[in-house]
């Protein structure tokens, strides 16, 4: 990836996974040894056993290279549990720009960089006891998933 490129894709997950408030120190992130399509698939595996549904995989790759940026491969995978989802777009609306949870994957070389928010972070300013019990329990749960990430073989 070239400086250029590499910059656009930060200031991209940036945008993506940080609104506002939340600061680039407080991504997640770990890289796999494993080719991008292996990660993409066991990511989706992890995500699934850890009992969340992939509700969509969204290619940012290709709107990067038509505005003429060289990238790897870049894809957003947004997932999340539809009664918790749900639960809070009602009782909580203030947290609906953070939902679902999302996790991005881009190829850099031979790795795989596996890159998500801290939701611990990003919701740690809402004073509901909710709310900050399922920030922890995601947190929990995405540093499980990237685990999973990280000790692919």
């Amino acid at each position: 990836m070239t400086g250029r490129s590499f910059t656009s894709v930060l200031l991209t997950l940036i945008v993506v996974l940080l609104p506002l408030r939340a600061v680039a120190g407080d991504l997640m992130m770990v890289r796999s040894s494993q080719s991008f399509p292996e990660t993409m698939l066991a990511l989706q595996e992890s995500i699934k056993e850890h009992g969340y549904t992939v509700s969509r995989v969204q290619r940012v790759d290709i709107g990067l290279t038509r505005s003429g940026f060289k990238t790897d491969k870049y894809r957003v995978v947004f997932f999340g549990k539809l009664e918790e989802v749900n639960e809070l777009a009602s009782d909580h609306p203030e947290v609906i720009p953070y939902l679902p949870l999302k996790i991005v994957v881009f190829a850099e070389e031979t790795q795989t960089l596996v890159v998500t928010a801290n939701p611990i972070r990003y919701l740690s300013f809402y004073d509901n006891a909710r709310v900050r019990t399922l920030a922890h329990r995601w947190a929990s749960d995405l540093n499980s998933i990237l685990d999973d990430m990280r000790t692919l073989r």
